[in-house]
């Protein structure tokens, strides 16, 4: 389950109330994203209170954008949430789509590449396994709890992506806009092959989806009015036409069915995304995951 980071007035009972109901459920793992040109929570800041907040799902950062931040004080941070949560960070990572937020922290959108990523993943990797990358009396820490940093997840939608992340990544954090699990179970294959080419154990093969829980016209609605808030970079009649293919929307049987379908192309995890702060969304779910237990 993800965090409703991406809604309107958040407080700090609501994101709390989030938290603690998902570690208490079913779900496997609790997610949130990053923007910066935006008012969500700062996502770093939020992984230590998610910390304090949960004791058994993982964390994981769906994604944090590498190039918005200095790589040592990066690793710095996500060894600390390491620390805080009792090694079950789990970090995913992408270039991001929006040259906005780029621009907000003083970075340059050129180097939104994968080369630049895995560049800042390296630099990442050499501070957990405790290298001294500054020259001071002592390297930066503190060392993760997971021996060499925590799992690394690559933000993706496509093959090429994929196929460059399998020498350091440890797995998929993928969307899907419609659902397609056809296109989904291509993409894994890639991953399979590519992690299998790199010599590495296979990927952890996880997607994700917007969502909205309930009956008739009203979750479409809900995901239509979401998209138009988070898309914001994108003009609304574009946003309009993406809205009625775009996430999904339905009632719980319907749902169950959707995860049925991803289990059986091996998606590991697939990652919800809300598009509403209201509790009762995740009540829903909690019960479909229950069911499919």
């Amino acid at each position: 389950m993800t965090m409703p980071v991406m809604e309107a007035d958040l407080d700090r009972e609501t994101l709390k109330a989030w938290a603690q109901f998902v570690d208490d459920g079913p779900f496997s793992s609790l997610c949130w994203g990053e923007r910066i040109a935006f008012d969500n929570p700062e996502s770093l800041t939020l992984l230590g209170a998610l910390a304090a907040w949960t004791d058994r799902v993982r964390l994981v950062t769906t994604v944090v954008i590498p190039q918005l931040h200095d790589p040592v004080m990066l690793a710095k941070q996500l060894a600390t949430g390491d620390l805080l949560c009792g090694g079950r960070l789990t970090v995913g990572i992408g270039v991001g789509g929006r040259h906005e937020d780029y621009r907000a922290v003083g970075a340059d959108p050129a180097t939104q590449t994968m080369r630049r990523l895995g560049d800042r993943v390296a630099v990442m990797k050499r501070v957990w396994a405790g290298e001294n990358l500054t020259g001071a009396m002592l390297p930066v820490g503190p060392p993760p709890v997971q021996r060499g940093g925590p799992q690394l997840l690559v933000g993706t939608m496509g093959p090429k992506t994929v196929r460059s992340a399998a020498a350091w990544a440890d797995g998929l954090a993928g969307i899907t806009l419609d659902l397609d699990v056809d296109r989904e179970s291509a993409l894994f294959d890639v991953a399979r092959e590519a992690w299998d080419r790199a010599g590495r154990n296979p990927p952890h093969l996880a997607t994700s989806f917007w969502f909205a829980v309930g009956d008739g016209d009203a979750p479409r609605q809900q995901v239509h009015r979401h998209l138009l808030r988070y898309m914001n970079w994108i003009p609304a009649p574009v946003v309009d036409a993406m809205a009625p293919t775009t996430g999904w929307a339905g009632t719980e049987d319907q749902l169950h069915a959707v995860l049925k379908r991803f289990a059986e192309i091996g998606t590991d995890e697939v990652h919800l995304i809300p598009t509403s702060a209201d509790l009762d969304q995740v009540r829903r779910v909690a019960d479909v995951i229950s069911d499919l237990a």
